[in-house]
């Protein structure tokens, strides 16, 4: 059972050590996909503005439900709220990386964060 660890000599563990610290700290780096740059607001298929996620805003979307309440921070955006019964795109919380989306289909509103690097997901694979 143990006879193959007689096999491994001191430059194989080295090796192996760091081949391992080299893809811990490449796989956080290489999959992370960038920062986002844009927020772009869709009502009813249209798109209402693109704005710059490094600015503050707050956005009231009328939608055939009521309003949706869109709140940009630097870096990052969300739905505050959003007069549909299920809460789904108020439940996706803060979005930060690009390819990220939450969208209010009862009140066709939606929220893209866009930028020059794209997410991987089973989608785009």
């Amino acid at each position: 059972m143990n006879c193959w660890l007689k096999l491994i000599k001191p430059g194989d563990a080295l090796l192996a050590l760091t081949v391992g610290i080299a893809c811990g700290l490449a796989f956080p780096t290489l999959w992370q996909g960038g920062l986002g740059e844009r927020v772009v607001i869709r009502q009813g298929g249209r798109l209402l503005t693109e704005l710059n996620l490094q600015t503050r805003h707050t956005l009231q979307v009328e939608g055939p439900l009521g309003i949706t309440v869109i709140v940009v921070e630097p870096g990052r955006a969300r739905v505050l709220s959003d007069p549909g019964p299920r809460q789904y795109c108020v439940l996706q919380g803060w979005l930060y990386r690009p390819g990220e989306i939450a969208i209010c289909a009862p009140n066709q509103v939606s929220l893209a964060i866009t930028g020059r690097a794209r997410t991987y997901d089973s989608l785009s694979y």
